[in-house]
């Protein structure tokens, strides 16, 4: 039975090439598990601690100007420079142009920064 689609007279048909949409955009490699380019606007608290100490409601309401309130480090010690909560670095007080800073002194090592975070 011949083909009702085929060209009278047993030609071949006539063969186009493909079209192809433009894919070039596509291409663009995608963003990887260690490219820091996606998160590097995003904002993030940056708290340096320089002690703690635990303090009973009322001891709170007696605070005035001049108070003195023990912490639990000594003079000296490095303070703790925390992003997000989370304990980056260490490091010391210094005054640059009227103005308080820290010195980083030491990064925390990313495998105990994990270990802090999970116990």
């Amino acid at each position: 039975m011949a083909d009702p689609d085929a060209p009278a007279g047993g030609a071949a048909p006539e063969v186009k090439p493909a079209e192809l949409a433009d894919l070039s955009a596509a291409a663009q490699p995608k963003p990887g598990p260690g490219d820091l380019n996606l998160i590097r606007d995003i904002p993030v608290t940056l708290t340096v601690e320089l002690g703690r100490t635990e303090l009973l409601i009322q001891d709170v309401l007696e605070l005035v100007p001049g108070k003195v309130i023990g912490l639990d480090r000594i003079a000296g010690d490095p303070l703790d420079l925390l992003v997000n909560g989370k304990l980056l670095a260490k490091g010391e007080v210094v005054v640059v142009d009227d103005h308080y800073g820290i010195r980083l002194t030491a990064i925390i090592d990313p495998a105990e920064r994990q270990a802090a975070a999970a116990g």
